[in-house]
């Protein structure tokens, strides 16, 4: 398995999360401080995620699918309007990701920070 490289890409990157699940939360966060990322916004609800949204120096964003039963994707829509690409997070796996998404990195919960690694970087390449 590689380590992540904390000084290497993804250094710095500002990450805005949507996540509802708080231990999952928690090891996003600790994922992606790990590969040297910071957290600049992280929320649980959709409606908490339009309003943060709006406003967020995020440079990426890692969404759940689900927040509470209610779909990310308006927030997606207003995220990549103001250029921030996502990378979705879901236990569906793609089958849970509409076609409208499909160029968008999708990565299945419980994933490895490998895998998280390498979406965002894939995203950070465009």
């Amino acid at each position: 398995m590689k380590k992540p490289d904390p000084a290497g890409a993804l250094a710095g990157v500002r990450v805005f999360v949507a996540e509802d699940e708080f231990h999952v939360l928690q090891l996003m966060e600790t994922m992606l401080a790990e590969l040297g990322c910071t957290v600049c916004d992280s929320v649980a609800t959709v409606t908490a995620e339009l309003t943060r949204a709006a406003a967020t120096e995020a440079e990426v964003a890692v969404l759940d699918v689900n927040l509470r039963g209610k779909a990310i994707f308006p927030v997606a829509r207003l995220l990549l309007g103001r250029g921030i690409p996502v990378v979705f997070s879901t236990g569906y796996g793609v089958a849970g990701i509409e076609a409208e998404w499909k160029n968008c990195p999708v990565i299945q919960k419980p994933f490895p920070i490998e895998r998280l690694e390498e979406a965002l970087k894939r995203l950070m390449s465009k």
